[in-house]
């Protein structure tokens, strides 16, 4: 994962990050049982282009479901990937499953 995408070790530092970042967040679910392994670590290097991309932009958060259980709850995650586009904590768009950088860029362009 590229430096600019942020990995919380728990809820308290994830909301510490939304509470922080001036922009909006992106927020990227990932689970770590082994159906949800391979289409995350698809996800990885798309999440990170979208990060450098955005600079400035968006805060890109990757939380692993099992160590972020509030956020998931709080955002209603049922599947990983999933990605959360958030303002001001509120979820304002999201896509669930594997999606290509153009798939991502679209999410963000009709929100930032």
């Amino acid at each position: 994962m590229a430096k600019r995408v942020h990995q919380p070790r728990e809820d308290a530092e994830f909301d510490f990050i939304l509470k922080m970042s001036a922009v909006p967040v992106l927020a990227y679910f990932i689970g770590t049982w082994p159906k949800a392994i391979g289409p995350c670590r698809a996800m990885d290097p798309v999440v990170s282009g979208i990060a450098d991309e955005y600079t400035g932009r968006l805060t890109a958060v990757r939380a692993d479901m099992t160590r972020c259980p509030s956020a998931t709850k709080r955002y209603e995650i049922t599947a990983a990937p999933c990605c959360v586009l958030l303002k001001k904590g509120e979820a304002v768009a999201r896509i669930t499953g594997t999606m290509t950088p153009a798939e991502v860029r679209q999410l963000l362009d009709g929100h930032l």
